[in-house]
């Protein structure tokens, strides 16, 4: 067993040339890819597509980059490590699916999930306008 892990960081911003992870994984060298997808803004390109359209708010050209690699991840066993789901990680997660189904490649996709607000933001809303007008009687618990 190593006493290493080799962590290879291939992307800097949306779009990032595809060329640092594709070298990084040709490598061979590397347990773990990260790529760095976000930025301020970027989160608010993500969100206002996002608000177009339910499908959106992820980087979409990161599906992809990760089918493009799948043939090596999975060979060497690389892991990725990224914040290309943007506002919407579960799109994002069903469209790698999406790509890796119709290379006919199974890797496991996971995302992390809990910090959109915005289901919370009506109720918020409507507490604050209570608040405001003296009329607030009831306030929901901050978590579920």
């Amino acid at each position: 067993m190593r006493s290493e892990v080799r962590i290879g960081c291939g992307a800097g911003f949306w779009g990032d040339s595809a060329e640092g992870p594709k070298q990084l994984v040709e490598s061979g060298e590397i347990d773990y890819l990260v790529l760095d997808y976000l930025a301020e803004i970027t989160m608010s390109l993500l969100a206002r597509a996002r608000a177009k359209d339910p499908n959106a708010g992820y980087a979409t050209d990161f599906p992809s980059v990760v089918a493009a690699l799948a043939p090596k991840l999975k060979e060497q066993g690389i892991r990725v490590v990224t914040n290309a789901g943007g506002v919407n990680p579960q799109a994002c997660k069903s469209a790698i699916e999406e790509k890796l189904k119709e290379k006919g490649i199974a890797l496991k996709v996971s995302i992390v999930t809990g910090d959109d607000l915005l289901p919370r933001a009506a109720v918020r809303e409507k507490m604050a306008a209570e608040v405001a007008h003296g009329s607030c009687t009831d306030v929901p618990p901050a978590r579920k």
